[in-house]
């Protein structure tokens, strides 16, 4: 019944597809077929002709003239002459060139039509969104990426973060893992925190919140700060950047519209592992190998373990946005469905998500009120307890015996008594959860402008997150099969509720040559978490999972579980903004927040960020307005300081919990013990940062960009420190005391090489570089053991830490055994620190030396767009360099010796010399240069030319390919590895694969 379920999912989200697209062939051609429309529709098309000129009344060859919401259009000849045949009469022509400013002009029946088009500034116009509002681009004196909708990667996306993927230089955003219930992980301008995380702060329409808070489908442009004189004015949550999340509006005398996109899409493995199949594995036999464990012996089967567990993932999304508004009262409402399916059985995400936002003036404008309300479900099954997908099911798939069957003949699972050896199949399908996740969020706002260039503005938010999720494990699973834990429920629950409050002034004033603004504000934000769970064991029946765990018996056993948790904080803040603008050539901005937390100690509540920068446009001055080739020319520098607040609302107190339990007087009684000590000097981790920045157009805008250089210099990073007791209390104390320095070069170009009548061809290229060092780790107070400290682990059971950060060093070295050989019976050669060679049995963690970083030092992208006539072809790519990733699957399973099944790569002969008969080992061997370039994304969209718009306004269709191609040398499934944190580049053996996604899809515009 649960598959069958599943399949009519798959099948009413694929019906709604086809049922749009048998409409849709209907409908253009009722609308348009000259056979069938009526007289009047005959009469309003005709042709136009006109000339186009500059501001002194000089012709313009070359200027595309299109039908607005249309591909229809044509060029102006050498004399800026057009001619424009089958027009509606009541058609808008949109005038476009480059360096000139886009015009739209009303036809109104007319037959002739003239346009004169002024000297764009390269977009200098086009609005940007900064913190608590928004700015020209040309005034923008800060390091600000601004990526609009025409330009995101198109096709299937799981959060937004992947619309930006390549787009914006220093911002690294990747995939690693194929989950459907995981999003992107961000990192801008490389690691500034020890205990904190990369995340950067993501606002929705001005309103702290995640990625995953809105549908992709409906965000109209996404804006990154991403310097510290940008984020300043954000305080203690700006040091890993600043995402502002526009979503799609509607706007005053806006026709009422229908906006439906939707795809369907297809994901399979990236790439697969190759392992010993059965026949393999026999052949083996009879070379004379022996096996002990799981490969002990032939079970007569030929089944191909990951095959069974996997599939091809068939997922849809369906997207409607309803926009429309008058003079007064603006509307917008969407609804989105997303079914996702993941390549393993079973693995699916359903996610339901709605937004009305709606804008009221009164007054001619002077007083504007805006009310939004986001609401969403998520649903997704679960085959661990409280998580998605058990990566542990995709290790027991890899290492299992092909021989060996799915079922025995009385059809129960096959399974052997085994160590850590448990049959795949089965283990997913006797388990059974769900998460369900409800967010909603109601945004209400007021702003009142009592004279020109004063706006008052107040906006309240009320959001709360809740989850409750259920996992069951049957009687026929391995746990009670082999474990005998006669069924296990579990359940559990997480309630989130935050208020949100902000008010500004904002006035703008223009004099003369001078322009000034200045901001004033004032936010106030609480948060409270709590929640509880429990679970059993031992159920007289599966018939209620995990929906009633009263009946189970583990609690006179010591064998059920509960516990339950609150937390809460605040911040307050006060900021101020002013800018100066004279003449379009000299720049200025300076912020400044005070900001209070909850969570920082008694004697540092409060902090102060400021951030200033300048800009210069020397295209402004005398000397370079001769100069004719070169459009936009900007010189800015800026300096901001910003923080990272801590993680733990509580870290600044004293704590004791109760622990185990001893017994006294006849009684089991629960020790008080100490958790965690005082610290009334805990703060916020500073980041101190430096841009200097230069933009440019050339040509006519032709070439275009941005080159930025930073230094960034975290000071009181937290990090915890051993202290002795007494006096402390507690062994351990976290502390404001470490030092980490980024630094890094960044470049974006923009190109159109081409630009025809019938082909335009736009390119953009990102480069960035980051360098980074922890500089100290020790001041008077507080001092590590050693200079250096491990991160990350190989898991058994090799159980040794793969990282090491010294102090002076980079974060992400890679520290193990320097592998430069092999012995003729097998056993690893060991390069020691000081250059002696010895076997590896004979070596000890004492000999581990730097193997490698697991940091890109160098990004790139290329994303190109082309137009040829009705058809648009998109292709991104994308490409680290520069680092290496410890490849567990290789160093776990490249070994004949162990007692599972084996990559076939574990029989060659290493270093060309003898096939390996050493124990499983952490050496430099498997430690790989991570280099690659994907051709990432790759679109084939078709705009019909529909010749009555009465009904369908735009229909587009396309295909995409989603992780199409990667050219590496790495012998992992993907090279696109997590980067952040303590240890980066550890490829884990269990993460879930990455997935290549096909997409057919289609957007249309009522």
């Amino acid at each position: 019944m649960k598959n069958k379920g599943r399949r009519c999912s798959r099948i009413r989200g694929t019906f709604m597809l086809v049922f749009l697209l048998a409409f849709l062939g209907v409908a253009p051609l009722q609308a348009g077929t000259p056979g069938q429309m009526g007289e009047n529709a005959q009469q309003s098309v005709q042709t136009v002709r006109g000339k186009v000129t500059d501001a002194k009344g000089q012709p313009l060859p070359g200027v595309t003239i299109v039908i607005q919401g249309t591909t229809t259009g044509t060029t102006t000849d050498i004399d800026g002459k057009y001619e424009l045949k089958d027009v509606p009469a009541d058609a808008v022509l949109v005038f476009s060139f480059i360096g000139m400013k886009t015009q739209k002009l009303a036809l109104n029946g007319k037959s002739q039509l003239d346009a004169m088009m002024s000297e764009d500034t390269i977009g200098l116009d086009e609005v940007v969104a900064i913190g608590y509002g928004s700015v020209k681009k040309g005034d923008v004196t800060s390091a600000i990426a601004s990526v609009k909708s025409d330009d995101f990667v198109k096709g299937a996306v799981n959060d937004a973060a992947q619309l930006i993927q390549g787009k914006v230089a220093g911002l690294t955003i990747t995939t690693p893992s194929g989950d459907p219930t995981e999003g992107a992980v961000i990192m801008l301008r490389g690691n500034a925190s020890l205990l904190g995380t990369s995340d950067p702060l993501v606002l929705i329409d001005g309103v702290p919140g995640s990625l995953s808070t809105v549908a992709p489908e409906d965000i109209e442009s996404i804006d990154v700060l991403k310097d510290g004189s940008s984020t300043a004015i954000y305080g203690t949550r700006g040091t890993n950047g600043v995402i502002i999340v526009t979503t799609k509006e509607s706007h005053k005398e806006m026709a009422p519209t229908i906006e439906y996109s939707g795809y369907v899409s297809l994901s399979t493995i990236s790439r697969k592992l190759d392992f010993l199949n059965a026949d393999q594995l026999r052949e083996k036999w009879k070379e004379g190998y022996t096996f002990t464990g799981a490969n002990l012996q032939d079970y007569g089967a030929n089944t191909d373990w990951l095959d069974q567990i996997t599939r091809k993932g068939i997922s849809n999304v369906h997207n409607v946005i309803f926009r429309g508004g008058s003079k007064n009262t603006s509307l917008t409402a969407s609804i989105n469905y997303r079914h996702n399916e993941g390549i393993f059985i079973r693995s699916d995400n359903d996610k339901y998500t709605g937004r009305i936002a709606v804008n009221h003036s009164m007054f001619d404008g002077k007083l504007q009120a805006n009310i939004e309300t986001i609401v969403s479900e998520q649903k997704y099954w679960t085959g661990g307890d409280g998580y998605s997908f058990n990566k542990y099911v995709y290790r027991q798939a890899l290492i299992r015996n092909p021989t060996e069957p799915v079922k025995n003949e009385d059809g129960t699972w096959f399974e052997r008594d085994v160590y850590f050896y448990d049959n795949p199949v089965g283990y997913i399908e006797e388990s059974d959860g769900e998460n369900r996740y409800r967010n909603a969020r109601f945004t209400a706002g007021l702003t009142f402008k009592p004279i020109d260039g004063l706006a008052l503005k107040g906006m309240y938010t009320r959001k709360g997150n809740y989850n409750i999720r259920g996992y069951y494990e049957t009687k026929n699973h391995v746990s009670n099969t082999k474990y005998g834990a006669g069924g296990y429920a579990s359940r559990g629950t997480d309630n989130y509720v935050g208020n949100y409050a902000e008010l500004t002034a904002n006035y703008k004033k223009i004099l003369g040559l001078h322009t000034f603004s200045v901001l004033a504000g004032y936010n106030y934000e609480d948060n409270m978490n709590e929640g509880f769970w429990a679970n059993n064991k031992y159920f007289p029946t599966d018939s209620y999972t995990y929906n009633n765990l009263g009946i189970g018996s583990g609690l006179p056993k010591g064998e059920a579980g509960m516990g339950s948790y609150k937390n809460s904080d605040k911040l307050i803040a006060l900021f101020s903004r002013a800018s100066y603008n004279f003449n379009n050539k000299y720049l200025v901005m300076a912020s400044i927040r005070r900001e209070g937390s909850s969570k920082f100690g008694k004697d540092h509540k409060w902090g102060n960020f400021p951030g200033v920068s300048v800009g210069w446009r020397l295209t402004e001055e005398s000397f370079l307005k001769d100069v004719t080739w070169l459009s936009n020319l900007k010189l800015r520098a800026g300096y901001g300081i910003t923080g990272t607040n801590v993680l733990d609302s509580y870290n600044s107190l004293s704590s004791l919990n109760y622990s185990d339990y001893f017994y006294n007087n006849g009684q089991w009684v629960r020790k008080l013990v100490p958790v965690r000590n005082a610290n009334p000097d805990l703060r916020w981790e500073k980041k101190e940062e430096i841009n200097v920045g230069l933009d440019f157009a050339l040509f006519n805008g032709r070439v275009s960009g941005a080159l930025d250089y930073y230094h960034r210099l975290t000071k009181d990073a937290l990090w915890d420190y051993s202290v002795p007791t007494p006096p402390y209390l507690y062994g351990t104390i976290t502390a404001n005391v470490g030092e980490i320095e980024n630094q890094g070069f960044e470049a974006l170009v923009n190109v159109i090489p081409i630009k025809t009548k019938g082909f335009n061809w736009t390119a953009g290229l990102t480069f960035s570089t980051n360098k980074n060092k922890l500089v100290s780790l020790s001041n008077d107070k507080f001092q590590t053991t050693n200079d250096f400290f491990y991160a990350g682990y190989t898991g058994e059971p090799i159980q040794i830490e793969t990282h090491r950060i010294k102090i002076g060093g980079p974060i992400g070295d890679f520290y193990g055994l320097k592998s430069v050989g092999i012995t003729d019976d097998g056993i690893w050669i060991i390069e020691k620190p000081d250059g002696t060679r010895i076997p590896a049995t004979e070596s000890s963690t004492d000999d581990r030396q730097v193997l490698g970083n697991g940091i890109p030092k160098y990004y790139a992208s290329w994303n190109n767009t082309f137009k040829i006539g009705h058809f648009d072809i998109s292709v991104n790519m994308r490409g680290a360099f520069g680092f290496q990733i410890l490849n567990f699957s290789r160093m776990f399973y490249e070994n004949p010796t162990i007692g599972y099944n084996t990559l076939t790569s574990a029989y060659d002969k290493v270093y060309g010399k003898a096939v390996l008969q050493d124990v499983q080992r952490f050496v430099s061997y498997y430690v790989e240069d991570g280099d690659y370039w994907k051709i990432d994304n790759a679109t084939l969209g078709y705009t019909f030319n529909l010749h009555n718009k009465n009904v369908v306004k735009n229909l587009r269709v396309y295909v995409s390919g989603l992780n199409l191609l990667t050219i590496t040398g790495y012998k992992g499934v993907d090279p696109e590895v997590k980067q952040t944190g303590l240890y980066p580049g550890d490829d884990d053996r269990d993460k879930y694969p990455t997935t290549r996604t096909y997409t057919f899809g289609l957007n249309l515009t009522f």
